[in-house]
């Protein structure tokens, strides 16, 4: 019996492994890349074909049954562990990077495909039943997977990060490999060569988990033009901060959202103009703005009673409102008393909330995946209409109208739809070139009434004036409206954005 459990531990474990290695290789494509759905469709798509290789595969192993299962342990602890690395190295040293992550996500995908069928043959040859070998090793291997899922997300990458995480789980494909020749010692072939190398393998694997940070910097390094004075993992996205002299730059999975020489233009832009209009200015809300930018320009008005900052990440928050040299950019702002920060997603806060509040300001990621399109949805406008006063106003952060003329002008179209006057307008802004917003209302407003009195950097009235005007090649007129149901903002932001 003893065998019997450790082959049953061993269908776990390696499913365990095996579901995080799949979901590491597309969390590291998304976060490169970009497209959450494609990089996970095609990590899923070639690591289920290449398991059902690996199954057709196993018909052709006759004998040496533990001592193969044991070499394909090693294997995958081998090219699992290093997977992240690899694909990292990959995207910032070559132009392959493709090819390598079907190349290893294809290596992984055989070799588990070769387990299960390996396994099941071996505890079928000691329980002499292959119904009962089937429904032990299927349960153990559906167990570990769920396990592995749910670890993946809620512990794993919060905790050890996308690089720290193969490598820990790769000891444990080697502990598999380990117990299997102590457990069948009598009946592996070749111990000595299969113990010199599971040895090498764990030299390798908790090299790699110590040196995980620097290997880090290195590859996070070869992605930033800049050197990388920062990296957090959080539950929910990368942050990364850059500075060269005074040029502090925020990166959030890999896309800019703000450079300290010019974010005020934007953020001037983004809070200003609609303030300087609201008679009322009591209470306000921020749904992101994690970075306490907008909250600064907010309160430079004196009447502002309340800001509520609505954040999904808490490690954004945290860092914005601790770190010394960021309190600086945002003023302590959010440390002000009234600001109060609440950590919950935009769309469930406006869902369940009963307040309302003169403005409301968007100021989120661009709708770049499934989730960020939704904060940009129909829905969520009429939830954010719902929540306005009568008199009150919001800005929604629209992308470029340059670059992306097609996404701008369908957030101003799903906001129409949700039954608001729309006023789109848009600045320069060097670091991210033509950026535009677009400012709402459920009564008219008069765009000639802006008048921004409070201390500024960029905004006089000139420039106001000429914020809400547009050129013929910032324009498009065949836009939808983009729906939970049918995200159209996403391909647009793709295929806009791919040019450049």
């Amino acid at each position: 019996m003893a065998k019997i459990r450790a082959l049953l531990i061993s269908v776990f474990l390696v499913a365990l492994c095996g579901i995080v290695y799949e979901l590491s290789i597309g969390n590291v494509s998304t976060y490169l890349l970009g497209n959450s759905v494609l990089q996970y469709s095609l990590t899923i798509g070639f690591f289920m074909f290449s398991m059902g290789i690996g199954s057709y595969l196993s018909k052709y192993i006759k004998s040496e049954l533990i001592s193969i299962f044991i070499y394909i342990e090693l294997s995958i602890a081998a090219v699992g562990g290093t997977s992240s690395v690899l694909l990292f190295y990959s995207y910032g040293f070559t132009n392959i990077y493709t090819m390598v992550m079907i190349l290893i996500t294809a290596i992984i995908g055989i070799m588990e495909g070769l387990e299960i069928p390996v396994i099941t043959r071996i505890i079928e040859e000691n329980y002499r039943d292959i119904k009962i070998s089937l429904s032990h090793v299927l349960s153990f291997d559906y167990l570990g997977a769920l396990i592995g899922s749910l670890a993946f997300s809620l512990v794993l990458i919060p905790r050890l990060g996308i690089i720290t995480t193969p490598f820990v789980f790769a000891l444990l494909n080697l502990f598999v490999a380990a117990i299997n020749i102590w457990v069948f010692y009598s009946e592996v072939k070749r111990r000595r060569w299969l113990v010199v190398s599971a040895a090498i393998t764990g030299i390798i694997l908790v090299a790699g988990i110590i040196f995980s940070p620097k290997i880090s910097n290195v590859l996070e390094q070869k992605l930033y033009s800049d050197p990388v004075v920062l990296v957090k993992q959080t539950p929910y996205q990368k942050l990364v901060i850059t500075r060269r002299g005074d040029d502090l730059r925020l990166y959030i999975d890999g896309n800019l959202q703000f450079s300290s020489v010019d974010e005020y233009r934007y953020h001037e832009a983004l809070v200003l103009p609609a303030m300087s209009l609201l008679k009322d200015r009591s209470h306000v809300l921020i749904i992101g703005g994690g970075d306490g930018l907008a909250a600064r320009e907010v309160l430079k008005y004196d009447d502002v009673k309340s800001i509520t900052l609505v954040d999904l990440d808490k490690g954004m928050t945290d860092l914005f409102s601790k770190d010394g040299d960021l309190i600086e950019y945002n003023k302590n702002s959010l440390n002000n008393p009234k600001v109060n920060i609440v950590n919950q997603d935009g769309f469930k806060y406006l869902e369940k909330t009963k307040n309302h509040f003169n403005f409301i300001i968007v100021d989120l990621p661009d709708p770049n995946s499934e989730e960020l399109s939704r904060l940009y949805s129909l829905s969520f406008y009429r939830l954010m209409k719902k929540h306005l006063t009568d008199d009150g106003i919001a800005v929604v952060q629209s992308t470029s109208p340059y670059f992306a003329p097609k996404v701008f002008w369908s957030i101003n179209k799903t906001i129409k739809a949700a039954g608001l006057n729309v006023y789109p307008y848009h600045l320069n802004v060097p670091s991210f070139g033509d950026w535009g917003f677009n400012m709402a209302s459920k009564k008219k407003l008069n765009i000639d009434d802006i008048k921004v009195r409070v201390k500024t950097r960029y905004l006089d009235d000139q420039v106001i004036k000429a914020m809400f005007s547009f050129g013929k090649d910032e324009m498009a007129s065949d836009v939808g409206i983009n729906r939970i149901t049918n995200p159209i903002i996403l391909r647009y932001y793709q295929e806009s954005w791919k040019h450049w």
